[in-house]
């Protein structure tokens, strides 16, 4: 029952976790998160100088507690492992030498794990989940992709947002309709009580310089303008801008896209099995009409614990879990962070030569 002790520090949650296998099943021991939303709130977004100190201060303690909650002690464990890619460079560091110190001190090995490597596997979380081949809609705050997986940790992009990812265009058109930030939540509060039907906002597509569009690529900035132009014209027209109904159409018609191209992608991909994952597949009106609409098609759903949608170091855990399982993905500690790197080369996070 191999145990690891997990850090996610990619942005502005600090978090620790440890999980294990248990014949072949990933349980989480302990889970802990602190939350910077509201520092960052006055801001209207995340302030990197701010999230790496509070990493920094939060980080010993969350450590402290997951140990406390799972009567694990520290000299079981037998790995380590730390978000490195992609992230906010001076967050992401402060995971990383936490962690290589730690391995280094108890002579355990390290994992450095790729961010959306470990959204892909927070569905290893769930009580029921597809095995490979199966087709990801991974949706964020920084990220709308859709990702074939196949075994032996093979990605492959099939889609994704040319501008905004679907996250930050909540957070945008939260700003523009005066609601808090995060933008999804407050977004998805207030559409419970609007039309989602009032307003009819484009389904942005992609142009494709060979002709017609990229069947499953995503664009929200222009969605974004249109309800910022329509937001304006209200102005003008009334005296009570009708948030909830521009919430609602907004939030629907962003469900919409999502759930109509990643259905178009699995199908056409000839795959029975789609995976929702992130923190924007947390919005209930996405995972009720994905859940609809896959029925008609007859492709099954896996939806990743709500828990484990937004930033969380189990989901790390998860991830480095099934790479021990490979029995040769360890990473060195020569292993810096890097603020982008591709999926699709996460493999050489465990090179003996890393590539950063």
């Amino acid at each position: 029952m191999p145990i690891v002790l997990s850090l996610e520090t990619s942005c502005d949650e600090s978090a620790a976790a440890l999980v294990s296998n248990e014949k072949g099943k990933i349980v989480v021991l302990a889970n802990e998160i602190a939350s910077q939303v509201a520092e960052h709130a006055k801001w209207g977004g995340v302030v990197p100088e701010i999230a790496s100190r509070r990493h920094l201060e939060n980080l010993p303690f969350l450590i402290e507690e997951v140990f406390s909650k799972s009567t694990v002690k520290i000299s079981e464990i037998d790995a380590i492992a730390s978000t490195v890619t992609p992230g906010l460079t001076g967050s992401l560091l402060v995971g990383s030498i936490t962690a290589r110190t730690i391995a280094n001190l108890y002579q355990i090995p390290f994992l450095g794990v790729h961010h959306l490597e470990g959204h892909l596997a927070s569905i290893y979380l769930s009580e029921k989940h597809p095995k490979p081949p199966f087709l990801v809609l991974l949706v964020s705050g920084g990220h709308t992709e859709l990702i074939k997986v196949d075994i032996f940790h093979k990605y492959h992009r099939l889609g994704r947002s040319h501008d905004d990812a679907a996250g930050e265009a909540f957070d945008k058109v939260a700003r523009l309709l005066g609601l808090s930030y995060p933008g999804g939540p407050a977004i998805q509060e207030i559409a419970k009580s609007g039309d989602p039907n009032r307003f009819s906002f484009p389904k942005c597509r992609v142009s494709n310089p060979k002709g017609g569009f990229y069947p499953y690529d995503f664009s929200f900035s222009g969605l974004k303008t249109s309800v910022f132009r329509k937001i304006e014209t209200l102005k003008l027209d009334t005296k009570k801008l009708p948030i909830e109904d521009i919430a609602a159409s907004f939030e629907n018609v962003v469900a919409e896209v999502l759930v109509e191209r990643s259905l178009r992608c699995v199908v056409d991909q000839g795959l029975n099995s789609l995976v929702l994952v992130g923190g924007v597949a947390a919005n209930q009106r996405l995972r009720r009409m994905m859940l609809e609409k896959a029925s008609e098609k007859s492709v099954e759903i896996a939806l990743a614990p709500m828990e484990f949608c937004t930033d969380n170091a189990a989901m790390i855990g998860s991830a480095a879990l099934l790479r021990l399982n490979s029995g040769k993905d360890i990473s060195s500690l020569e292993l810096g962070v890097a603020a982008r790197w591709p999926l699709e080369q996460s493999d050489l996070l465990y090179d003996l030569n890393p590539p950063f």
